[in-house]
């Protein structure tokens, strides 16, 4: 399968592309693209490049998207990323390579048009650069198999009734959502049942190779940060969801349900109003993922990390 990872590393972020580039993973990586979101665009860029040298992921190329949301004001969340996005782990001050010279827009539209094959786009930040592609190009439509995101929930984690990702640039989930293409959604209604623990940790330095050692560091900052500001036991590891169902189908539950992007509330912008009941009649949009076997996600992460001993 044919994938674009359009992200803002983000320690969840980065864990989904460790696990996307992982020798268990079937997935061909035609680029990794960047948006606003976590933090500035600019430091998510970097970020990734470094992600990247860390794994040895030289032959991906990374382009920087959407500096800001479409219509409001960039907003982040350095509370639970830190100053850089990935506070944490000791990274390098400069990754080796630079990114592409091309924005992230026009790479997506671009690898869109040359595949022979769709292409499944898997945003696990805001989605301006999935909404201006659509926007600029809507003949792009033909080309997209499928588009496995993060984002959303029945409830919020950035406001009662926003989840972060969605609400930053609810105008571009609207569009997206909207597209009429097939979207299959991680919201936190599943992310928060897939929390990272001690044990986690643990069981990553017992593998005991640079990678697992980088990913452990990640969930240590992530699990404070989450201890910290929302008194969880662990740390979601959202993002890694999308790439995870894309390694094995199985792990995942989902319902055929209509999602709605509210971009009007006073107090509930941003919202995804997850139609579960089928109260408006209105004809299914995403796949909403509900639930999932605990143990085969944490079979598939351990033995994706592992792989990088080999």
């Amino acid at each position: 399968m044919r994938v674009i990872l359009d992200c803002d590393p983000g320690h969840d972020d980065a864990i989904a592309i460790i696990l996307a580039a992982s020798k268990v993973s079937p997935l061909d990586i035609v680029g990794i693209t960047t948006v606003s979101g976590n933090v500035e665009v600019e430091k998510n860029t970097l970020n990734a490049l470094k992600v990247c040298d860390i794994i040895g992921l030289d032959d991906v190329p990374v382009a920087q998207g959407a500096t800001r949301p479409l219509v409001k004001e960039s907003e982040i969340a350095e509370e639970i990323h830190g100053e850089t996005g990935l506070d944490g782990p000791n990274l390098p001050k400069t990754p080796k390579r630079e990114a592409d010279s091309q924005h992230a827009v026009d790479f997506i539209i671009e690898q869109l048009h040359k595949s022979k094959e769709p292409i499944t786009l898997v945003p696990t930040g805001p989605l301006t650069n999935i909404a201006m592609a659509l926007v600029k190009d809507p003949s792009i439509k033909n080309k997209i198999k499928e588009i496995v995101l993060m984002g959303g929930g029945t409830f919020g984690n950035w406001t009662p009734a926003a989840e972060f990702n969605i609400y930053v640039d609810a105008e571009a989930a609207k569009v997206v959502f909207e597209s009429g293409l097939p979207i299959r959604m991680f919201g936190l209604d599943v992310t928060h049942q897939v929390l990272a623990t001690k044990e986690t940790v643990g069981q990553l330095r017992e593998i005991g190779n640079p990678v697992s050692e980088f990913v452990a560091e990640l969930l240590v900052f992530f699990m404070q940060a989450y201890k910290d500001h929302f008194d969880f036991p662990g740390g979601p590891i959202h993002d890694a969801c999308t790439v995870a169902h894309l390694l094995d189908p199985s792990i995942f539950e989902f319902e055929h349900v209509h999602v709605a992007i509210e971009t009007k509330g006073e107090h509930t912008y941003g919202m995804t109003v997850v139609d579960r009941l089928g109260v408006t009649g209105r004809e299914p949009n995403t796949h909403f993922a509900i639930g999932l076997d605990q143990e085969r996600f944490w079979s598939l992460f351990k033995k994706a990390i592992e792989t990088y001993s080999e």
